[in-house]
């Protein structure tokens, strides 16, 4: 194995220098190296140069498979979705729950808020926490006025600042405090504007200290200026329901047990750590990969749905589920600061593609169609679990990928799936169904591969 020496102004070099560092350094096959980062460059160069531009020291492109998910009616409008994701049964039950839930009234969905967060985090050393809230008090309106020429744009669309207060934060660290912004970003997620904001005001906060009376420059240090990823007011609700009997055909499983099933699972992952994280592991499949596909931040979005998750001190589910009067509700609400403005979306030829598929959607319609995802796909794997188990529609979703790994011919494909029609396909009975094809053992298949 190589071990090169450290490399100093990589960032400098242009992408053929890199590249020939890259592989001269850490692959044994430069050549075949080279031939897998090239065969996923673009051969329209001017595509391939905006895709460099996005990140630093760009090599390649790395590609996901782009799915669509029919059927989907929000709202009474009906979308198609699109899915940028390599999990092999996503998509499937995506669209699997879109074509039930289109014969049962669709997806009732509507954003409750859509305030974001930022601060700026300070250390104060004054004693009196009087002087300082009198000294807020005359800061405020300045860091309103401060900032109009930032503001400005985002007024004209309807957003901007909607709220400022001091937050004295010394039970958790001594002379911790924050200047808190509660914003409104109207169609773009507002990260950069939120931060341009923070700063301006760091910058009002520690100027005006220095002319106030009671305060001087050494008692207020910025510690920071950003934006928070934790957005509880920005939440959307999303609903399902219709009679129990019709939640099944009887000659499955009787409804009601299905129901009383299906409840079950939901409270488990409403009171089991153990397993809620698996049961919003589930949702953010369908989530995420909407968001990726739409060139929003998934990271963020993941983040904040965790915590809110677990907002009330213990790590819970984010649907919930009721039987009432005949009745099946079942619904989520979910955090999602996302953008339609912006970004990478108006820069990313498979970003707009995904845009305007869904119609050119504002970020509310965004935020409702991603949260009727999640509910969708949580709906799918909660039927799974409680009723096939979840392990007969994934691994037939996966069985194609193994077979690609062993190298099966498109004939031996077509045989193979068609073998475990009747069948739940692991791993072991993939490869044992393989080489009886072949005629050949697993130890032929192993010495084959080395």
């Amino acid at each position: 194995m190589k071990n090169p020496e450290p490399v100093k102004g990589f960032s400098k070099l242009n992408k053929e220098s890199k590249i020939n560092w890259l592989i001269e350094n850490y692959f044994e096959d430069p050549e075949s190296a080279l031939n897998t980062l090239k065969s996923y460059w673009h051969d329209d160069q001017k595509l391939q140069k905006m895709h460099d531009e996005f990140i630093e020291n760009s090599i390649t492109n790395y590609y996901l498979p782009y799915g669509i998910a029919p059927n989907f009616l929000v709202n009474d409008k009906m979308y198609c979705l699109p899915m940028a994701i390599e999990e092999s049964s996503v998509v499937a039950a995506m669209a699997k729950a879109a074509n039930f839930w289109v014969e049962r009234g669709g997806f009732r969905s509507r954003v409750i808020s859509t305030k974001k967060i930022g601060h700026v985090h300070f250390v104060w050393r004054g004693n009196n926490i009087q002087e300082l809230s009198a000294f807020f008090d005359n800061l405020k309106p300045k860091l309103i006025t401060g900032t109009d020429g930032i503001t400005e744009n985002m007024r004209r669309r309807g957003g901007g600042i909607l709220d400022i207060e001091l937050i004295d934060r010394c039970d958790l660290e001594p002379n911790y405090y924050q200047i808190k912004g509660t914003f409104e970003t109207c169609d773009s997620m507002g990260a950069n504007f939120i931060n341009t904001v923070l700063e301006e005001w760091a910058k009002i906060l520690q100027q005006e200290a220095m002319t106030d009376g009671a305060l001087h420059d050494r008692e207020i240090d910025v510690i920071m200026c950003i934006l928070s990823n934790y957005t509880p007011e920005c939440i959307v609700r999303s609903e399902v329901s219709c009679p129990v009997e019709s939640l099944t055909p009887k000659n499955e499983m009787d409804p009601e047990e299905f129901a009383m099933k299906f409840m079950r699972a939901v409270h488990c992952a409403e009171i089991e750590p153990y397993r809620a994280v698996t049961h919003n592991k589930g949702i953010m499949n369908g989530v995420d990969s909407l968001v990726i596909a739409t060139g929003n931040d998934f990271r963020a979005i993941e983040a904040c749905a965790h915590a809110y998750a677990a907002r009330e001190g213990k790590y819970r589910s984010l649907t919930h589920v009721n039987v009432s009067d005949g009745i099946f509700r079942f619904w989520i609400e979910i955090p999602l600061a996302l953008g339609t403005v912006g970004g990478i979306t108006k820069l990313h030829p498979m970003v707009k593609f995904s845009h305007e598929l869904l119609g050119n959607p504002n970020a509310t319609e965004l935020m409702q169609v991603i949260a009727s995802a999640g509910l969708a796909q949580n709906f799918s794997a909660l039927r799974s679990l409680t009723t096939t188990g979840i392990q007969k529609g994934h691994m037939k979703m996966h069985l194609l990928n193994v077979l690609n790994q062993l190298g099966a011919t498109d004939k031996e494909k077509a045989s193979l799936v068609r073998h475990f029609t009747d069948k739940v396909p692991s791993h072991q009975n993939i490869v044992d169904a393989f080489c009886d094809m072949r005629g050949i053992t697993r130890a032929d298949l192993e010495r084959a591969s080395s």
